[in-house]
């Protein structure tokens, strides 16, 4: 057998073992072949279980195809902790009392942190390298102080901070995300929005999260995420990336309103 034939068999197999069966084969009976079993009726290979995985990566040759096999193999294993660290989060958010929290940070030891405020739901849930690892009741800005929606950094962290608009209220584990009054902190929760367009956390979980995050760790804020962990992450970003074009494209909008304005000739006073 020529050498990239076999390569090509070889990827082939392995794909087939980790789950990632063709549609149809290079040879034989096509996807629209009227003697083939019809796509519903063909057996779904098995996904490779952890164990067989690093056999099959320790058996794999040094090489460009057997680099592409293993991290296939790694994408296999990464997708399915991912859908089990979200149904247990999504497990835990249905049991939530205000004021109560779950967290299992375990789930995922390696990225970023990225959190996502569900004000329809009251709640958060904490990503690690897109992974779920928690999720707490929150309590968001009550009527007329509502939380804007929309995707912010976190810029300043204080273990303790004093409001310097509402009577230097107390704001434990304050971690800012505008610079005009909004941030993550530590405060009551009646199990609705209450705050005065904070996001409330209860205060043991504030401390957790306040250990987990860095500068520039992103919250996004949405109106109502969808009821799967793993798509509102992505939905939040998405949803986080637009308004943010769509406030560039007003302040360039205004400015070039304000440069116009300004540079028109005064009528005479008649």
């Amino acid at each position: 057998m020529p050498p990239t034939l076999r390569r090509v068999a070889r990827v082939s197999v392995l794909a087939l073992m980790i789950g990632f069966a063709p549609v149809a084969s290079a040879v034989g009976q096509s996807a629209g072949d009227e003697n083939g079993p019809a796509p519903e009726d063909r057996p779904r290979p098995l996904a490779m279980t952890r164990a067989a995985a690093q056999a099959a990566t320790e058996m794999a040759a040094p090489g460009a195809v057997d680099e592409l096999v293993q991290g296939a193999i790694q994408a296999q294993i990464d997708a399915r902790e991912d859908r089990r660290a979200a149904a247990i989060i999504e497990a835990e958010a249905q049991k939530l009392q205000p004021g109560k929290f779950f967290w299992q940070p375990d789930l995922a030891q390696r990225g970023s942190v990225e959190i996502v405020v569900d004000i329809k739901a009251q709640r958060a849930t904490i990503y690690r390298g897109n992974r779920p690892i928690g999720v707490t009741t929150v309590s968001t800005g009550r009527e007329g102080h509502e939380t804007p929606t929309g995707s912010y950094p976190i810029l300043q962290k204080k273990r303790m901070h004093f409001s310097n608009l509402y009577n230097d209220a107390p704001m434990p584990n304050m971690q800012r995300m505008t610079w005009d009054g909004v941030a993550l902190h530590a405060g009551a929760i009646p199990g609705r929005p209450a705050s005065h367009g904070c996001v409330r956390l209860p205060r043991e979980f504030s401390e957790l999260l306040f250990k987990a995050t860095k500068i520039d760790d992103v919250v996004h804020v949405v109106d109502a995420a969808p009821a799967s962990k793993l798509a509102a992450l992505a939905e939040a970003r998405e949803t986080g990336a637009r308004l943010h074009r769509e406030a560039t494209a007003q302040a360039v909008i205004k400015a070039v309103r304000r440069a116009t304005t300004s540079g028109r000739p005064q009528a005479r006073a008649r």
